[in-house]
């Protein structure tokens, strides 16, 4: 006797019982989700702002914590010192180096700086009037227009930029004695914020796994450990080859006799935290203000520019980020110039690192994904079309 299978309607068939047509569903309430998020933000308001207080000492305790968690773990495995004891020196070291830079150096460092500041106009109107007098002559007067007009958009751009970045951030904040105040208390907030994270590191990510189902555990250990892992080397190599990108230039500029050789060289350092593009960033005030000293100041300068560059790619970078992210130039550029949109200088410098958390995480869905669903799974497929062709030839006979 042939049993009858009960018809399933054309709705369950491609609706109901449709993997894919359930993945895009998901997909859609999701979206919906972020959509309603969006419509009551508002909510979430004090939210942003407790974070606007909280994250700078956090952000500044959590790159001098990778800085300085090998060390401490260095010295308790090998020489097998308290942890208290290692912070402690670590600390005293670390206050003692402040000190001696900011009574030896950060006068002479700020008397540069402030020339620089001082003179930068003249240098920029020099720039400006060398550019009209080469407009001006007859072989250049077909683009004369189009350089006049490049220079105005420039110039707009870059006083909309400071207006946006400096004059609201004043006006938001009240009054530039609030910008100290709020600089100070979070220079004090961060050491006492790194001394707890290094002390009891450790024991934030064990209870942060204790919070997951106890199934999700190893994976959610596995991924924190491979998200840690790429925010440290990538916080460590970064910093420490702008370091040496500071000295560098620095050393070179004093070499050969460049004005404001210190402003130039930590202008370098914290611009080669940009990948690809900030030694070339960088390199360009050196170029204006050695243009305008002398032609074979300029020359030295360049010099200065391709040692510093060659010493960089082929000794320090290889050595010091042997364990950088590795990301196609392409991404990169990518990634640079949508946080940059998104969250300016701030994006541009976090975006790597933001980035590859999104990335492991991404792939570790994916991966589950995969895992569990039958979409891609060679075998299931494979005995899925065994059972229809079984089910096929049965019908027939």
């Amino acid at each position: 006797m042939i049993e009858n299978k009960p018809q399933r309607s054309i709705f369950f068939k491609w609706i109901l019982n449709n993997k894919f047509t359930v993945f895009l569903l998901n997909i859609l309430i999701i979206l919906l989700i972020i959509l309603l998020f969006t419509k009551v933000r508002f909510v979430f308001a004090p939210v942003g702002k407790f974070l606007n207080v909280v994250a700078p000492p956090i952000f500044l305790a959590a790159v001098f914590y990778y800085l300085m968690e090998p060390l401490v773990a260095l010295l308790e495995r090998k020489w097998h010192w308290k942890r208290m004891v290692s912070i402690t020196i670590l600390f005293i070291l670390l206050v003692g180096l402040l000190a001696l830079g900011i009574s030896l150096l950060i006068p002479y460092i700020q008397k540069q700086t402030q020339s620089l500041v001082a003179n930068w106009p003249q240098y920029w109107q020099a720039v400006q009037d060398w550019l009209k007098n080469i407009s001006g002559q007859p072989s250049f007067r077909p683009i004369k227009d189009q350089l006049n007009a490049s220079t105005d958009t420039i110039t707009k751009s870059i006083g909309s930029w400071f207006q946006k970045n400096f004059v609201s951030t004043f006006s938001n904040i009240g009054s530039a004695v609030g910008t100290v105040t709020t600089i100070i208390v979070n220079v004090i907030t961060a050491p006492f914020i790194l001394f707890f994270m290094l002390k009891d590191g450790g024991k934030f990510k064990t209870g942060l796994v204790k919070l997951v189902p106890t199934r999700l555990r190893p994976s959610t250990q596995t991924t924190l450990t491979e998200i840690n892992n790429s925010i440290s080397s990538y916080i460590r190599g970064q910093l420490t080859v702008a370091f040496w990108v500071m000295v560098m230039f620095s050393v070179g500029y004093l070499i050969v006799g460049q004005k404001y050789a210190f402003p130039l060289g930590i202008l370098a350092g914290i611009l080669n935290l940009v990948p690809y593009v900030g030694s070339f960033l960088a390199i360009l005030p050196s170029l204006v203000i050695a243009g305008f000293t002398s032609v074979s100041m300029l020359i030295k300068v360049l010099i200065v520019f391709l040692i510093e560059q060659t010493i960089e790619g082929r000794v320090i970078s290889p050595l010091v980020m042997g364990s950088k992210l590795e990301m196609h130039p392409v991404t990169t550029i990518l990634v640079l110039l949508t946080a940059g949109n998104l969250f300016g200088f701030l994006g541009v410098v976090l975006g790597i690192p933001g980035y590859a958390v999104i990335k492991i995480i991404i792939v570790k869905l994916w991966r589950w994904f995969t895992r569990n669903s039958e979409l891609y799974d060679s075998k299931a497929a494979e005995t899925q079309n065994d059972n229809r062709m079984n089910t096929s030839e049965s019908s027939e006979s």
